[in-house]
């Protein structure tokens, strides 16, 4: 696996939300789902937009129409994904504000080559980067090292990082601590879908949580304790048990939906001998 060029980027999959429900609600029942979801009063919100509690009562219940500058300082406000900004834009009658680019774009040709060169530099260790519904972007030699011997039709594109995780012909039976580390990732997706309510993202997890869970590896404990300062990924490869911390890092203040919703996984060595061996391995 290599890191993504221009050409081969997969067409972004639409989230489905709160925000991208009919826009024939309205902007004010959209806006008070995601305050109630944040859990923020109407009073708590209105103090922190500079407004009023009765001026968000009335947009909420439709009424008064809230400006284009007041949906998007509500927005930022209660912490609203990109792409649901432009749905309530679109359900307050107004224009989309943030582009969604095609990650092949020429516009964003900075962006990309700054991640491959990220994850490049970041060899022997694994490293890729994933979109919104864990679709595997781009990778580098650790990560392809990691998935030998996983079932070809896993690796057929798109892959997908939860389905090679935790697919029972992924890597899931090489997995150590196995258990634990499944419950980490459904947990990480459920507090995903609980501030994103993405329609593809349930879906995917409901897929990978009816996965069975091989006998093999599950619960297994190192030969000598460790004293990790972190939840580890333990994986077995050609005999030896890899352990690794997983780091995720996103785009700050993104401006286009694509962006936004690209994270970097980065897998640190979590001990002196993966260290060693991953670079005899990958030099």
């Amino acid at each position: 696996m290599t890191a993504l060029a221009p050409g081969t980027a997969p067409t972004p999959t639409p989230q489905g939300g709160p925000g991208t429900a009919s826009a024939t609600q309205g902007v004010g029942p959209l806006l008070r789902a995601w305050r109630e979801r944040r859990r923020v009063s109407q009073l708590e919100l209105a103090l922190r937009a500079d407004s009023s509690a009765r001026h968000i009562s009335f947009v909420e219940t439709g009424r008064s129409r809230p400006s284009e500058e007041m949906v998007l300082r509500l927005a930022e406000h209660l912490d609203v994904p990109v792409r649901e900004r432009n749905a309530l834009l679109l359900a307050a009658g107004y224009a989309p504000r943030y582009p969604e680019t095609p990650l092949d774009d020429p516009a964003l040709g900075a962006v990309r080559e700054g991640m491959e060169r990220l994850i490049r530099g970041y060899e022997p260790y694994p490293a890729l980067v994933v979109d919104a519904t864990y679709r595997v972007l781009a990778a580098n030699r650790g990560i392809s090292m990691l998935l030998d011997g996983v079932a070809e039709h896993l690796l057929e594109p798109p892959l997908n990082a939860m389905r090679l995780t935790l697919h029972p012909e992924g890597l899931a039976p090489r997995v150590r601590n196995l258990r634990e580390w499944r419950g980490h990732l459904l947990e990480q997706m459920r507090r995903q879908i609980a501030l994103h309510r993405s329609a593809p993202l349930r879906a995917l997890y409901d897929e990978v949580a009816a996965y069975p869970v091989p006998a093999s590896g599950a619960g297994e404990e190192p030969d000598e304790p460790v004293p990790y300062f972190a939840l580890p990924l333990r994986i077995e490869h050609e005999g030896r048990t890899l352990s690794f911390i997983s780091s995720i890092s996103t785009f700050n203040t993104p401006m286009d939906v694509t962006v936004a919703e690209l994270a970097i996984e980065t897998l640190l060595p979590a001990d002196p001998a993966t260290v060693k061996y991953l670079h005899t391995l990958l030099p």
